[in-house]
């Protein structure tokens, strides 16, 4: 009798090879236009994607720099913020947001979040500024975007500046209600993006931007990101050195052409989804607004009780999954010694221990999608 051998499936977060090899053609020849010029650093396509960026959406200035975390301290830099003055943060978001802050001596306030859509608290923001408050940064968390409106109307109250943490929801528009809508990332007076591989709008190494639509204050940014020189040689503020490759630029170039396509796929996935699991007791689907899309860079449930049983069944079946975040900011030994909390952060430290993303990516198939599914329906049912 003929053995039978059962292959364990291997269901990864995201699929970038089955990505590129669709437009392989492309970037390849994009990558060997840069190595037959050799312009390496500052190339022609670093300009021509910022300018596309530009274009796409509809930000008045696209300043190309190193990576995500980089396009934050910059923005800090760029608006003169000093030691000592407070900027408020979500506290159930990725360390870098409140890294920065912290980098630059200056203090993280931070404030919970909706437990619905996982973005900034808009009711805590204005019981945490004090007379040192000088900036809020909203994270556009999981893809879809904060209440942008009532930020700004918060900011111009206090005169704070407000910074768009957009690296997770580049494409995503904002819709106001007056009907008028922008991207996300073109709203607050500066926003920051990140082109990580794993990104919605993902590079093959590391790359960020930073948008504005203030002429003055994009001079500064570009300064700042070049060692504080407008004219080689001669330096008129402290900066830094953080630049996008060329060859970076160039993937990118070509990847922005098939963005929208990107996040339809992915809506599509999450709709999958949805469709699915909607049945099942103890999961809390991700909530979509309607003040804002949704670009889904995860799809990320809540499970209201064995949440780490659940993933450990996925595993044993080849399904991957992750926990974005397992703690909050507050509870991180970095954040201790430096931030404020000046109200309950119910939600938060809630989310961090229920919140499990599925596999989220341009390549998904139906086919895959229904073996995760089933999966995490075979869970329920023991």
């Amino acid at each position: 009798m003929a053995l039978i051998v059962l292959t364990k499936m291997n269901i990864p977060m995201l699929d970038l090879k089955g990505q590129y090899r669709k437009i392989k053609s492309e970037v390849d020849s994009a990558i060997q236009n840069v190595l037959d010029n050799t312009n390496f650093i500052n190339g022609p396509e670093v300009s021509a994607f910022e300018k596309d960026l530009a274009q796409y959406t509809g930000s008045k200035h696209v300043i190309a720099c190193a990576n995500g975390t980089d396009a934050l301290q910059i923005a800090m830099m760029a608006l003169g913020l000093k030691a000592g003055d407070e900027v408020i943060v979500p506290a159930f978001t990725y360390a870098a947001t409140a890294e920065v802050v912290g980098l630059l001596g200056l203090v993280p306030v931070l404030v919970d979040v909706d437990e619905k859509t996982y973005n900034i608290k808009i009711q805590d923001i204005e019981r945490a500024i004090t007379d040192k408050c000088k900036a809020i940064v909203p994270v556009h968390l999981f893809g879809q975007g904060a209440h942008m409106e009532s930020i700004m109307q918060i900011a111009k109250k206090y005169n704070l500046f407000v910074i768009e943490d957009n690296a997770q929801a580049i494409g995503a528009k904002y819709r106001f209600s007056t009907g008028e809508e922008r991207h996300l990332g073109t709203i607050g007076d500066i926003g920051c993006t990140s082109f990580f591989p794993t990104k919605n709008l993902g590079c093959y190494g590391d790359g960020g931007a930073i948008f504005t639509q203030d002429y003055s204050l994009a001079e500064k940014i570009r300064m700042v990101t070049d060692h504080g020189q407008k004219v080689k040689y001669y330096h008129d503020i402290i900066g830094c050195n953080s630049r996008l490759d060329t060859i970076q630029a160039a993937i990118l170039g070509i990847k922005l052409k098939h963005l929208d396509e990107y996040s339809a796929a992915r809506h599509r996935a999450a709709s999958f989804y949805r469709d699915k699991l909607k049945s099942i007791d103890g999961l809390v689907l991700p909530h979509e607004v309607e003040y804002s899309q949704h670009v889904y860079h995860q799809f990320t449930i809540r499970v209201k009780e064995r949440r780490d049983q659940l993933r450990a069944f996925l595993a044993e079946r080849g399904v991957s999954s992750m926990i974005y975040y397992p703690m909050s900011l507050n509870n991180q030994r970095a954040f201790s010694q430096i931030s404020r909390c000046p109200v309950p952060l119910t939600a938060s430290e809630m989310l961090a221990g229920e919140v499990l993303s599925l596999p989220m990516h341009t390549e998904l198939s139906e086919e895959t999608q229904t073996v995760i599914c089933n999966t995490v329906i075979e869970f329920y049912k023991q």
